[in-house]
């Protein structure tokens, strides 16, 4: 049977029809990221750019009217957010990586589905901005006498050049066109992708308007989530600690007890049954604390094994 008989690819196949509509979150997240352009182009410019796409932008040093996003944690929702701002000085910028989201992640998102396409979507987003961040940092903090140079990080990039290797991954032999001209195979596409950012990381590169390890983070992360078959919505991080804890309470909750009492616990017992069954008569069952309680359902299974 060929992947294309498969209940689970027939059924993506079908989904793939709603791509256009509403239900589609690769034409959801394009619609964002033009109404925020738009929206940028009529408010104020500010220092090096406008002020939305710096609201939305993550920083390093003070860039703008925003400090640094790194340190400080209430700006981290920045990490998410400047995936829908693009530079307001490159119009391309814009349309290229929204292209990039048309034909290529609309795949990724019929093979997986919306759910997992966005949480794929938005940890190639976060994960690249903060390793960008983090960078940086470290880099002004090897030369101390510079310091990190104050700069702005904008743009889905990250995500749509790992979205363009999950793609290469998926259907090597698929024939795309380069520059809208040049029919090649995906794979030759993607490994293209992958060489300009390596040698642009390394300084062989000197575009500094590019944020090659944010490019290289969402191909990393594609191709770890293609070759280990990771699927984050069954992922659970907390899981182990969860269970942990759950035995500990069931440990200290349900803790074994003898199987036969000797005569001296039984009349320990007693002592403080009939303590607490005083208490009862002289002030109520709810007086009763909450250890009392749990004593006196212990001493009845004890007196019934006991009987037994």
């Amino acid at each position: 049977m060929g992947i294309y008989d498969r209940d689970y690819y027939r059924r993506e196949r079908e989904y793939r029809t709603s791509l256009g509509t509403s239900r589609s979150a690769v034409v959801v997240i394009i619609a964002i990221c033009v109404a925020v352009y738009l929206v940028d182009a009529f408010l104020p410019a500010t220092r090096g750019g406008r002020w939305l796409s710096d609201a939305l932008a993550v920083h390093v040093g003070p860039a703008g009217h925003w400090p640094d996003t790194l340190t400080h944690p209430w700006l981290w929702w920045q990490l998410l957010a400047y995936g829908f701002a693009h530079s307001p000085h490159n119009f391309g910028h814009l349309v290229f990586n929204m292209l990039g989201l048309w034909f290529f992640a609309s795949e990724i998102e019929a093979l997986y589905g919306r759910k997992e396409f966005l949480r794929l979507y938005f940890l190639m987003i976060v994960l690249g901005g903060l390793l960008w961040a983090i960078s940086a940092h470290a880099a002004g903090w090897l030369n101390r006498d510079d310091g990190a140079v104050p700069s702005s990080l904008y743009g889905a990039s990250g995500a749509v050049v790992g979205m363009i290797v999950l793609y290469a991954l998926h259907f090597p032999r698929r024939t795309v066109l380069l520059m809208f001209l040049f029919p090649i195979p995906a794979w030759v596409l993607g490994v293209l992708l992958v060489v300009g950012d390596l040698l642009g990381a390394t300084g062989w590169a000197r575009d500094t308007n590019v944020a090659y390890l944010v490019h290289l983070t969402g191909a990393g992360l594609a191709a770890l989530y293609y070759f280990r078959r990771w699927n984050l919505g069954q992922l659970d991080p907390l899981g182990w600690l969860r269970s942990r804890v759950r035995r500990r309470r069931q440990f200290r909750l349900y803790r074994p007890e003898p199987e036969e009492p000797t005569d001296e616990d039984l009349d320990a017992l007693s002592a403080e049954v009939d303590r607490i069954l005083e208490k009862i008569y002289r002030q109520g069952e709810a007086s009763l604390t909450r250890r009392e309680r749990r004593f006196l359902e212990s001493a009845s299974r004890r007196f019934q094994q006991r009987r037994r």
